[in-house]
């Protein structure tokens, strides 16, 4: 879906993608992210946030918390991340990004609250008392004090599994004194995932039970005579929900594949943000009649279920919206994605050939790399720098042998 969503939004960054391939400044196994588009969407998010007084925080994770990406989100006006776990924050740090939101929803392991609390994050998510009093603890050791949400949960409420875990909403008012007595924190709010997901039946997205147990633990504590409370409501985070969310109290919200154009949403409807994300690669060899295309990367996020995924499989002088999409036969979720096969049905393929897949990524999961480019909307575009999944520098074949002691 998002492949076609590039070539009629954004042919310049496939064109720019295959150029810079066929040059060897990209390699395969490379995500290729549109930094000025980033730029607009980040702008477009910041815009409506502001107008119905919402705190964004950016989610890097699914773009390999890029340092060059998270500067152009900055520059759009999101100028704090949130950390899915404490190396996403670093990460998101390293790039530009201020701390904004930390501990959702990988909770801070606990010899590593010190560091959690040099980031100085202005809100951090505790699920219960243990992980509170680690919080309150580093943060007295750094002479803080510490804003933290209670992640909270009600029955009904919808976790995917693994994700489970926080205080009982019905006892949230409790928990709010329980944690301001905690030294060295104070309580600012509650948080929960999903409080959208994207509806296929619909083509919406539509409130989780979540939200609803966020909005009435909200009416709880301001029952109680809380003021200010923070409520914090990520999932499907484009500009178009933010209103609705608002209406049902929420504070901060979370893009992540919204900086991207690749939520769910974007893959039915166009929406303000434009698609800014290309996975490339590149033709092994052939065998037998399919192309055998070098993977690392080929992680697609299945939240819009095990559809078809196409590829453009592009050689010397041909512009890559004028490639037909060819089926790809993609390596299956128990196997290790050292390849995979396209079936060519005659077409004329040789080794070496640009390929070009358009999906939802999740790049920290994968051994992709990913290469911001500048100047697209100029005409100018240029490689801004190439970085691991994890947003560090990658080890070059210097850097090894120089461990080795022999020389490049």
């Amino acid at each position: 879906m998002f492949l076609d969503l590039l070539r009629r939004r954004n042919p310049d960054l496939l064109r720019a993608a295959a150029r810079f391939h066929r040059s060897g400044e990209i390699p395969p196994n490379t995500y290729v992210i549109d930094l000025d588009a980033v730029t607009r969407n980040s702008a477009v998010l910041a815009a409506e946030a502001a107008r119905l007084d919402l705190t964004p925080f950016a989610m890097t994770k699914q773009i390999g918390r890029n340092p060059d990406a998270s500067r152009a989100i900055a520059a759009g006006g999101i100028d704090h991340a949130v950390g899915v776990d404490l190396e996403c924050a670093v990460a998101a740090a390293a790039g530009g990004l201020r701390t904004g939101h930390l501990g959702h929803l990988v909770q801070i392991p606990r010899h590593r609250a010190r560091e959690a609390d040099a980031l100085a994050p202005l809100y951090w998510t505790v699920f219960d008392d243990r992980k509170a009093a680690e919080a309150g603890a580093a943060a007295l050791a750094s002479g803080r004090e510490q804003d933290v949400l209670a992640r909270i949960a009600a029955p009904g409420d919808r976790f995917y599994r693994g994700h489970e875990g926080g205080f009982d909403a019905a006892d949230i008012v409790a928990v709010a004194d329980r944690l301001d007595a905690v030294p060295g924190i104070r309580f600012a709010g509650v948080t929960t995932f999903p409080a959208t997901l994207f509806d296929a039946g619909t083509g919406t997205a539509r409130p989780t039970p979540n939200l609803g147990t966020l909005t009435r633990a909200l009416r709880a504590l301001e029952a109680a005579g809380r003021t200010g409370v923070q409520v914090n409501a990520p999932g499907t985070t484009s500009a178009s929900i933010l209103s609705s969310l608002a209406e049902a109290g929420a504070t901060q919200v979370e893009p992540g594949h919204g900086l991207t154009g690749t939520t769910p949403l974007h893959a039915v409807q166009d929406l303000a943000e434009d698609p800014a994300i290309a996975y490339v690669s590149e033709v092994s060899h052939l065998y037998q009649g399919d192309a055998y295309v070098f993977g690392g990367g080929l992680y697609v996020d299945p939240v819009l279920g095990d559809g078809r995924t196409d590829a453009l499989l592009v050689g010397d002088g041909v512009d890559p919206v004028d490639a037909p999409a060819l089926r790809v036969d993609m390596p299956a979720a128990e196997a290790i994605d050292y390849y995979a096969t396209v079936p060519l049905e005659g077409r004329a393929v040789v080794p070496g050939d640009t390929v070009l897949f358009g999906f939802r990524p999740q790049v920290f999961v994968t051994r992709g790399l990913t290469a911001g480019i500048a100047g697209l909307s100029t005409g100018t575009p240029s490689v801004a720098g190439i970085w691991s999944a994890d947003g560090s520098a990658p080890l070059t074949i210097g850097d090894a042998l120089a461990g080795t002691g022999r020389k490049a």
